[in-house]
């Protein structure tokens, strides 16, 4: 065995390491998705778990030498189930993808009709986009938003339900600025005998903190990352009621996985703990006035926000409203220190890797303890980089105002 700390063992990955921390560090973070994790979940993430293989669920692997690994899962699954308020918690998915396909192959066969929202409506590519195994697997009805408002129109969804009688009806969104009415959806499932699975990946910490309402007391199966609005490390989860426990638990394993990532699920059960903290609910808050404060700030400045505003952590920025595409937005803002991501809109006539949008979210900017103070000072850069998004020297003086905001809110600077 090789010796010695990263530096010395792999100068090469040591060095890409400190650069993306360097990265992290002296830029602003503005990619709805992503967020940082705390020192305690960084340090589970890290540690000697990750040497132990435990094929199974606690008290029955196929290993032996479990007893203490079977106690962060059990930790896990419990903390996870104290947070949503869930009959049952699976921990074991590595992605929010793969706890989407878990559910689909414990409760549908091949051909079966989904229902889900479309991509370019605020949707998932594993809520049945032809290039995802769940628009591959299943036959796929979307449904999208109202031309109008681009908001859910819950009496269009209704109507489409009847006309098509999905087995199951995905709620939930990557792009998608409003709260949405998990109620009304058991309703519309209800009414043509669906399956209900609501992907709140994105609005999980919200949903914790009581932010946004739940979707847990309405949904048959409910899944999620572990990220985003979490804030744990990047992994899966899925909650469900206890007459599904048994399907959703085989589909994990042995149906999609192997042995489980011990050291992801000791790192999320470290941030279940962290988000049934009062100052999780009170960061959660933060995270939406931070978003509508940057929204109101963007459009103030003449940027057409996405549905007129946001109820959550993301806000989607249409940039054609001053010429531009996604991609162009996207390249200027990352020139000048700031990491968003381009994104299609309702009824978008761009391809997705050109879009007409722009997705922004809070959530680790909230994490630096930034407030609506500083969401006021990026809002003003943003709107300055797009005015003028091929000038370099634009772009360099905002980086030096990004530099300077970033270092009086430093992350990590304990390492």
């Amino acid at each position: 065995m090789v010796h010695g700390p990263l530096a010395t063992v792999d100068p090469e990955i040591h060095q890409a390491i400190v650069a993306e921390r360097q990265r992290q560090n002296q830029g602003l973070e503005l990619i709805a998705s992503e967020n940082f994790v705390s020192r305690a979940v960084l340090e589970a993430t890290g540690s000697v778990l990750t040497n132990k293989y435990a094929e199974g669920y606690p008290g029955r692997r196929y290993y032996g030498g479990c007893e203490n690994v079977d106690t962060v899962e059990r930790l896990a699954r419990s903390r996870a189930r104290k947070l949503f308020g869930a009959e049952h918690a699976n921990v074991q998915p590595h992605s929010g993808s793969s706890a989407n396909m878990a559910v689909y192959f414990s409760a549908l066969q091949p051909g079966d009709k989904l229902m889900g929202m479309e991509l370019s409506s605020g949707g998932h590519l594993t809520h049945g986009h032809p290039l995802s195994y769940s628009g591959r697997d299943f036959e796929v009805v979307a449904y999208g938003v109202d031309r109008d408002s681009e908001r859910i129109d819950y009496d269009a969804v209704a109507r489409l339900a009847r006309q098509e009688r999905p087995k199951m009806i995905v709620a939930g969104a990557s792009a998608y600025s409003r709260e949405i009415d998990f109620e009304r959806f058991r309703a519309i499932a209800d009414e043509v005998e669906a399956l209900l699975m609501v992907d709140m990946a994105h609005i999980a910490g919200l949903v914790a903190a009581g932010i946004h309402p739940s979707p847990v007391p309405h949904a048959d199966y409910v899944t999620s990352t572990t990220h985003k609005t979490l804030r744990g490390p990047r992994s899966g989860l899925i909650l469900c009621r206890k007459v599904h426990r048994a399907a959703v638990n085989r589909a994990v394993f042995p149906g999609l996985q192997g042995g489980p990532l011990m050291h992801v699920i000791a790192a999320k059960a470290v941030a279940f703990k962290e988000a049934l903290s009062p100052s999780f609910v009170e960061y959660q808050k933060q995270l939406v006035a931070n978003a509508r404060r940057l929204a109101n700030g963007l459009a103030d400045r003449g940027l057409r926000i996405v549905s007129g505003g946001t109820d959550n952590h993301l806000l989607l920025v249409d940039v054609t409203s001053i010429g531009l595409t996604g991609k162009v937005a996207e390249e200027a803002l990352e020139a000048a220190g700031i990491t968003a991501n381009k994104n299609t809109i309702p009824y978008d006539e761009n391809p997705p890797m050109i879009a007409s949008g722009v997705r922004l979210g809070t959530a680790a900017l909230t994490t630096r303890e930034m407030g609506e103070a500083q969401m006021d000072s990026i809002g003003e850069m943003i709107f300055e980089v797009l005015k003028a998004p091929e000038s370099e020297s634009v772009q360099r003086a905002i980086r030096g105002r990004v530099e300077e905001l970033c270092a009086e809110f430093p992350l990590y600077d304990w390492q």
